[in-house]
């Protein structure tokens, strides 16, 4: 895997939004480590940015623990041009809590390791400037969202890490700007809806496909496709379009896509893309590498996992307990991959009865019982259903994304339906699975089950859901020399290439074909690659090796995604 050592993932990072202004800030920064948030006077130690001090590639490999402060520093001046009147810090992602100072002047803080926030600086910059950043990473000692993390790593659970892992940059706007876009495909109607939201109500000019539209800021603004061009996963057309506000120009992209639940000519309920059944065959997709954990080591890194699944002939990737940096996203919108998005799961610690047990007795519980789903405390559900609902808003306009897990395996559940129907309301243009695995409350459209110790039989759904199963497979495999240790977890052991690739097709054509000639309407096989001690990916961690036989994989595939 290559890294731009200097300068890494320093491309464009947000690609529905792009501005001719940007300044990566990625790359050397000084840190230190300390039992208090009071400033050093000396900064010693160098990190690469933006990697997590326990990823290898930050050049730290080391723990922040949960009582320690990692204090980041870094000068930068700007292009004497850069400044159009306003100047804007983003994070991508910093993991947990953050608090930021520019010049000795305190920024703001915000808390939360998976999604992006940004502070406008432009009433205290100098010619040189010095920016600061104190984290803190309780880990999996609070309610705060954590996803896979544990400070205990083992089995399903990974090394934590803390800090800044996802681009830091820099843009300049005009003081009157387009601060966010809401793209909405009205595809029975052949339309589109588009949202400039300003901070200002002021004239916009939309530019597409050699047509100008006017209209107005923050105000819905209906475009006619005439002779619209679907998206799909085997032709994945994104239209381009630019929005001006007096002196401020976005460029962003679409795609024309519907995603819903619908009876098929035999009465069973299917998943429907552009309203036509499609199965969909998907992958579990956790994001980790063994080199930067949650960051890939380079943008190609995405689109080779990507693409990696298309070549096996998967169609959708479902993103596990993680949010991705908006370029990967960018890459399944125009490679053509469906993702189904995971929220990240929080609460305290989880109770062996509602998380682990139900993996061999499908029982399920009713989520009001706080204690024990790990959510006693009011503040941590509130955080959770706060970061749901930045999450809709943040991946609302890839076409990409075409359903919602809102709870996985009881890890931190609670009030599961009204959590539904608040999620339903912000986002009706998409799928939800209240919740994966079990437990189940018996609500929404879909049904969804984890199977991994016992064959899987289809049977509809006492309350008229589509079924899907999303989760299930996890044969194990170690290559040597591409394993992360010496431990060995998965669900059944494999000894080589042929044994996995011929178990893989087995049980698809034994349990998984019959199952959707039946009435399931998606799969998702876990997982796209080993993680740590998991060594049921159909890759390495390191991504050398692919396990299986991808022509044989691909042609499984292809009888379940386009038999339909």
């Amino acid at each position: 895997m290559k890294n731009n050592k200097a300068l890494p993932l320093s491309e464009y990072p947000r690609m529905q939004l792009v501005r001719n202004s940007y300044l990566c800030l990625n790359g050397e920064w000084d840190y230190v480590i300390k039992n208090t948030d009071d400033l050093p006077k000396h900064f010693l130690d160098k990190i690469i940015v933006p990697f997590s001090p326990e990823a290898p590639l930050s050049k730290v490999n080391r723990v922040l623990k949960p009582d320690e402060y990692l204090i980041y520093r870094r000068f930068f001046d700007l292009p004497n041009d850069f400044n159009k009147g306003r100047v804007f810090l983003h994070f991508t992602a910093v993991d947990q809590s953050a608090k930021v100072y520019l010049n000795n002047h305190y920024l703001g803080d915000h808390i939360g390791g998976f999604l992006p926030f940004s502070f406008e600086i432009q009433e205290y910059l100098k010619a040189e400037n010095e920016l600061v950043v104190i984290v803190q990473d309780q880990s999996d000692t609070s309610y705060h969202s954590r996803g896979k993390q544990k400070l205990k790593r083992g089995g399903i659970w990974y090394t934590p890490q803390s800090g800044i892992y996802l681009p830091v940059w820099l843009e300049s706007t005009p003081k009157e700007y387009i601060s966010s876009l809401k793209i909405t495909p009205l595809f029975d109607d052949k339309k589109v809806e588009i949202i400039a939201k300003a901070n200002i109500d002021s004239d916009v000019v939309i530019e597409i496909e050699k047509r100008v539209i006017s209209g107005m800021s923050n105000t819905p603004i209906i475009i006619d496709l005439d002779n619209m061009h679907p998206w799909t996963v085997d032709d994945p057309y994104l239209y381009k379009f630019k929005v001006r506000l007096k002196d401020d120009e976005v460029a962003s992209y679409f795609g024309m896509r519907k995603i819903s639940i619908a009876l098929d000519e035999r009465g069973k309920k299917r998943f429907f893309l552009n309203n036509k059944p499609l199965f969909q065959s998907g992958l579990l997709d956790q994001g980790y590498y063994q080199d930067g954990l949650l960051t890939p080591p380079s943008d190609k890194d995405y689109i080779d996992d990507i693409m990696l699944a298309k070549k096996l002939g998967f169609n959708m990737l479902r993103k596990h307990i993680k949010i991705e940096a908006p370029r990967w996203y960018y890459h399944c919108d125009r490679l053509g991959i469906l993702v189904w998005q995971d929220f990240v799961n929080g609460g305290s610690d989880y109770s062996f009865l509602s998380t682990v047990v139900p993996v061999l007795v499908q029982k399920h519980s009713k989520d009001n019982q706080y204690k024990k789903f790990g959510r006693l405390d009011q503040a941590g559900r509130e955080e959770f259903i706060n970061e749901a609902r930045q999450t809709i808003d943040l991946l609302y306009n890839s076409p990409a994304v075409v359903l919602w897990t809102i709870f996985n395996e009881g890890w931190g559940q609670f009030d599961a339906e009204k959590v539904f129907e608040e999620m339903s309301k912000l986002d009706p243009t998409r799928l939800f699975d209240h919740a994966s695995g079990w437990h189940d409350q018996g609500i929404g459209a879909i049904k969804s089950d984890h199977v991994y110790f016992r064959k899987y039989k289809y049977e509809d759904d006492k309350l008229g859901r589509a079924r899907i199963l999303s989760e299930f497979g996890g044969y194990q495999l170690r290559v040597d020399g591409h394993a992360f240790n010496d431990k060995n977890f998965g669900y059944k052991r494999m000894k080589n290439s042929e044994q996995l690739t011929d178990a893989f097709i087995r049980l698809y054509e034994q349990e998984i074909v019959p199952a959707a000639k039946e009435g399931l309407a998606a799969s998702v096989y876990t997982q796209l690659s080993d993680v740590e001690d998991e060594l049921n990916g159909l890759v390495t961690y390191d991504r050398q090796v692919i396990k299986v036989k991808a022509g044989l994989i691909r042609k499984i595939n292809y009888k379940l995604t386009k038999g339909f």
